[in-house]
């Protein structure tokens, strides 16, 4: 008797070493290269909440305002294709409902257009392509992927530097769990403006040029831990005007305890995350284990099928000879 391989134990045999090879291809190849930062981002977050705004007709602040905070961003794919980075242009606006809506964004209370160019893979700042202004920290916009328990230096645009936030926990948003961080910023002096002089208790004199501070009463930012996407976030932006060395604000340019993403931001940023997460852990977890214990199962079955064959008889060739007498 003799054994041969039936063409099914070969087949199954190839494809569970197939699967086994691919596994740590999917875990250590793909998944790396599938968390990376998009080239073509195309997004808008709004903010809003109440506070006191300056009024530039009155020459005064006015208080229980509703305040928009706009902020768009847009992947300049050209520069991110020839850099290798992701580019990513932002806009963005204050408005009161006085200024809304604006046919141009420069008509806002605040505009700010700036560029924010990162490695798209740890999604630290990189500084070329014309990136301005000088963004330093380890996160700004979003998070690097795989978010840690610790705490962050995030880039305050407006302050024009870092942010520790810290850790506090997990927050729900629209039913979604993400990393919950906070943090604030004490009075700081961000730079300077000409203004009339009334407008900082100098009535005698026609221009100063006045002292800008900011402060803010509290940054609350809720982060998807498998792709840093931030799905929800609460800011309270304080701006005043001093008159030069003084030790007091003069004027407040802008004061809200609480300007926030709103429902519909919320709503798009975790369909985001939740998209966006299901693919990278699809790709890390789910395919290579599913593959290395798929490929286990067929190469064993596989194998046992050709070490035991399907019996066959020995063809043996007889040729039975007759011996014939000649009669002579």
């Amino acid at each position: 008797m003799r054994r041969t391989a039936s063409p099914l134990s070969l087949i199954l045999l190839g494809l569970g070493t197939f699967l086994l090879v691919l596994a740590p291809l999917l875990a250590w190849y793909v998944a790396p290269r599938a968390a990376v930062n998009p080239i073509d981002i195309d997004t808008t977050a709004v903010y809003r909440g109440t506070g006191s705004v300056f009024d530039t007709d009155r020459i005064e602040t006015v208080p229980d305002q509703r305040i928009t905070i706009t902020q768009r961003v847009r992947a300049n794919v050209a520069d991110s294709e020839r850099s290798g980075n992701a580019v990513w242009d932002v806009t963005t606006t204050v408005d009161t409902d006085k200024s809304l809506p604006a046919a141009d964004p420069h008509d806002a209370l605040l505009f700010n257009p700036h560029r924010w160019v990162m490695d798209r893979k740890t999604t630290k700042p990189v500084h070329c392509c014309e990136e301005t202004p000088y963004i330093e920290g380890e996160a700004y916009l979003k998070f690097p992927f795989d978010v840690r328990k610790r705490s962050y230096q995030w880039w305050d645009n407006t302050l024009g530097g870092t942010v520790v936030l810290r850790y506090q926990g997990t927050k729900k948003i629209q039913g979604y769990t993400g990393y919950r961080f906070t943090g604030t910023v004490p009075p700081t002096k961000v730079g300077s403006r000409l203004v009339p002089g009334s407008i900082v208790d100098e009535p005698g004199r026609p221009q100063v040029l006045a002292e800008e501070w900011y402060s803010n009463h509290g940054v609350e930012l809720v982060v998807d831990q498998a792709t840093g996407r931030v799905i929800y976030a609460q800011v309270g932006p304080k701006q005043t005007l001093r008159a030069p060395g003084a030790k007091k604000d003069a004027a407040v340019l802008l004061d809200s305890r609480k300007i926030a993403f709103t429902t519909e931001t919320q709503k798009e940023a975790v369909r985001q995350a939740k998209q966006d997460s299901r693919q990278l852990r699809l790709v890390s977890g789910t395919l290579p284990i599913g593959a290395a214990v798929a490929g286990f199962v067929l190469a064993a079955v596989g194998g046992v099928l050709v070490v035991r064959g399907r019996q066959r008889p020995d063809s043996t060739d007889t040729d039975d000879t007759s011996e014939s007498s000649l009669t002579m």
